[in-house]
């Protein structure tokens, strides 16, 4: 849940014993206070242990905050970069970060608790399959509200994307679409959900052409009905540092062959292989591209994501992929769906306790 800006917002006018008492107010929450002055521009943190060091260097209860207030205060201003800045705050110890407007107004705090990041994305989910290999229960039901866990496939992303600081988010539908479009008419991890409904199919990438309303460089697309355990912020991490327009995320996929494969050349064996393993990568179905990328999808002509990478690839484009770690299941078949149910019910019930 996110902070609660007015609980922990405090006059720069007002005395120390009232500055406690607010303190004492936000029992159970990050007891700090931000200092305002009458235009609401933030002039300082209070805490508790502020407050007792003025009050041992002289300071009474009925000076005012403005005595006892931290000046030198951690914030995001319009244009810091977050994704770098979060990090260096939460290994100081700091807990909440107020998020500034240009004139030093509070628009947003940030609970480093519960906030692994701000990624400086928006986020696309396809969702407008048929589900066809899961029938029949995607007869009824679109493939992405099947519920894993107890929960809808697409909000263990929605959830994620969320824990990064990902408030920007489409989803792309088609087949049953008043579902979706139900299911985000309210907002999910506190994130409202934008619905972009696609004219005929477009293919698992085409329909990015049709949206509008993108505020960042970088858009993370992925198919909606995926269960991983995906690092988004070390995928964005890799993706900006290699500069690539493309980056793919991918798993690793093993291929043994039980036999001696023979080394030929031309009707000569030149060696055999026993038994020989062979390491691969898949494409995962999760994407972090530059928005540019986007331009060079035609609107209304179906495309898939594979003929996009390649004609990305063909035409010179750096095009990078990341190695997933964890837990990636592409839920295609009744008995990935039951081992994914089975895998999320686990965990529901490990930590309800």
């Amino acid at each position: 849940m996110e902070p609660n800006i007015s609980m922990h917002a405090v006059s720069v006018t007002a005395s120390v014993r009232q500055a406690l008492r607010a303190l004492n107010d936000l029992s159970g929450e990050t007891m700090t206070l931000f200092a305002l002055d009458g235009d609401g521009v933030l002039c300082g943190t209070v805490t508790d242990g502020d407050i007792r060091r003025a009050l041992i260097s002289g300071a009474s209860l009925d000076d005012t905050v403005c005595r006892v207030m931290h000046r030198d205060f951690r914030a995001l201003r319009p244009g810091d970069d977050a994704f770098t800045i979060l990090p260096r705050l939460r290994g100081q110890g700091i807990i909440l970060v107020p998020v500034l407007d240009a004139e030093g107004r509070i628009q947003d705090l940030i609970d480093l608790r519960t906030a692994r990041t701000r990624l400086p994305i928006d986020a696309v989910l396809m969702a407008g399959g048929r589900g066809e290999r899961l029938r029949p229960l995607t007869l009824e039901t679109p493939k992405p509200l099947l519920e894993i866990g107890g929960k809808p496939i697409i909000d263990y992303n929605i959830e994620e994307l969320a824990a990064c600081g990902v408030d920007n988010i489409f989803v792309t539908v088609n087949y049953l679409r008043e579902q979706i479009e139900r299911h985000f008419s309210v907002p999910v991890a506190g994130v409202r959900v934008r619905c972009v409904a696609e004219p005929a199919r477009l293919g698992t990438i085409g329909s990015l052409a049709l949206i509008e309303g993108f505020t960042h460089d970088d858009v993370l697309v992925m198919n909606s009905d995926l269960l991983t355990t995906l690092d988004f912020e070390k995928m964005f991490a890799h993706h900006r540092r290699t500069g690539a327009l493309l980056t793919v995320a991918a798993v690793p996929y093993t291929v043994s062959v039980p036999y001696a494969i023979m080394q030929t050349e031309g009707e000569r064996i030149t060696g055999l292989a026993e038994k020989p393993t062979f390491n691969y990568f898949a494409n995962a179905g999760v994407y972090m591209m530059r928005r540019e990328c986007i331009t060079r999808i035609t609107p209304g002509l179906p495309l898939d994501a594979p003929d996009f990478i390649e004609a990305l690839i063909a035409d010179g484009a750096e095009v990078a992929y990341f190695p997933v770690e964890g837990t990636w299941i592409d839920i295609g078949s009744p008995d990935d769906f039951r081992y994914a149910n089975e895998l999320m019910s686990r965990r529901a019930r490990l930590l309800q306790g």
